[in-house]
């Protein structure tokens, strides 16, 4: 004789099953999926699958099987889901104007001009108009007063200074 997983008016088999064993198949799913919230879903997804489908089940008795298969499933594809998009992922960058890179930025430039103000007056003038104004070489060497040759082995000297200087402070 075929019992009826839902009838109205009175118990069910399948409210029993919820009310029995619901506590025990969200931890199941937990285990499976990680999360409380993801869990639940899937357990309450596995419930109402098995009710919009109770007249497929032959043998009431084999329904926390069945229930117990669906929630494993249900895991299944959340976990699919969730290794696909891991893939897709772009990996996090914070945005340029996010706050700790503001202050990263603020705290590298500050021992840049720390170590800029260290050099001599003639590589600091030299470094300060190539880099910070984008000046040629021939203009650098116009504001100087020296030759475009004194420019560019004075920017390199300078240069050098600077990465010995901050490559100690590093």
């Amino acid at each position: 004789m075929k019992t009826e997983l839902l009838s109205h008016g009175e118990p069910t088999i399948l409210a029993a099953l919820f009310a029995d064993h619901h506590l025990g198949l969200v931890r199941l799913a937990l285990l499976m999926v990680g999360y409380q919230a993801t869990a639940e879903d899937v357990v309450q997804e596995a419930f109402a699958r098995t009710h919009a489908g109770r007249r497929r089940l032959r043998d009431p008795g084999k329904a926390l099987a069945y229930v117990r298969s669906a929630v494993l499933n249900g895991c299944r594809s959340v976990l699919r889901r969730r290794a696909v998009a891991w893939r897709r992922a772009v990996p996090y960058e914070p945005p340029v104007w996010s706050a700790e890179h503001a202050v990263l930025l603020g705290e590298e430039r500050r021992e840049v001009l720390l170590a800029l103000l260290r050099l001599p007056r003639r590589q600091r003038e030299a470094l300060t108009l190539r880099y910070y104004l984008d000046l040629p070489d021939v203009e650098i060497a116009e504001v100087m007063g020296v030759g475009a040759g004194t420019v560019r082995s004075t920017i390199a000297r300078g240069l050098a200074a600077l990465a010995r200087t901050l490559g100690e402070q590093s």
